[in-house]
């Protein structure tokens, strides 16, 4: 891993997904690429005459805006880590789309805003579309993490076949980290599989890879949503890895359904892949 993107509009989830792509940096001896993109009125940006804005007030407020970025570059992040800046008058989804290929970055760390129910983490606004579409993997952020460690990931998936190219970016990134994974299929009454046929599936989709050390589990549940949240709760672990078609975002999966007697705690980083 060599480049990170931050996304930062300098609200506390940006501020929280900066701090773990701090740490993120400091194993991974990455530079990181602080994005910041202004939405501005018609009148910023359309310089022509009548317009309310005049240059040296779009300028000024440019300015301003750098200013803000170097301080909290400064806040936030290690003395010894790189960290460049960018900022750029675009729609955020596209820009951070933009960037993140002409960067040619390895992951994406970005904040998301919502209450305590699971699915506003990934539906509806700039970071579901950024889930969908992205292909760099993107880490999603939802609370602070100040004890946050990389030492146990859990990968949920149905583990078929095409979910490999997904399960071997997932690999890299447990093994960068040393961490340890825990292989998760969840069982639900509506399309049930037995324990046995169930572990053999994930056996045979990891056969060809050279695991750290992880567990094979296979957690039943009424839904998917609240069988891995559960299961992920119970583990304590440090992220929840998943993988996207890129159709429809995860709103298949994260829907209203989603138990809110789940506390807010049980919100840990979701990482995400595009199949």
């Amino acid at each position: 891993m060599k480049k990170i993107l931050v996304p930062i509009d300098f609200s506390k989830q940006s501020e929280f997904a900066s701090k773990i792509a701090n740490k993120i940096a400091e194993k991974s001896e990455s530079i990181i690429y602080l994005l910041h993109l202004i939405e501005l009125p018609s009148g910023v940006i359309d310089m022509t005459a009548g317009s309310r804005f005049s240059i040296p007030e779009s300028m000024l407020y440019l300015r301003k805006t750098k200013e803000k970025i170097v301080r909290f570059k400064e806040r936030i992040f290690s003395k010894d880590i790189e960290v460049q800046h960018i900022i750029k008058l675009q729609v955020p989804y596209e820009g951070i789309l933009k960037y993140a290929d002409k960067l040619a970055v390895d992951l994406i760390v970005m904040g998301s805003k919502g209450h305590s129910e699971f699915e506003e983490i990934l539906i509806g606004s700039n970071t579901e579309k950024v889930v969908r579409t992205s292909k760099a993997p993107v880490l999603v952020i939802k609370k602070d993490a100040e004890k946050f460690k990389l030492k146990d990931l859990v990968f949920a998936s149905n583990f078929n076949q095409d979910n490999s190219i997904a399960f071997e970016k997932f690999l890299a990134f447990a093994h960068l980290f040393k961490s340890k994974i825990h292989l998760l299929k969840i069982n639900t009454p509506d399309k049930f599989e037995s324990t046995l046929e169930a572990e053999a599936k994930i056996k045979n989709f990891i056969s060809d890879y050279k695991l750290p050390k992880h567990s094979i589990n296979v957690y039943c549940d009424f839904s998917i949503e609240t069988g891995i949240l559960n299961f992920s709760r119970n583990k304590n672990a440090d992220i929840i890895a998943l993988t996207t078609h890129g159709r429809s975002g995860l709103s298949h999966l994260f829907n209203g359904s989603v138990a809110k007697s789940l506390s807010k705690s049980a919100l840990k980083p979701m990482l995400t892949f595009k199949i």
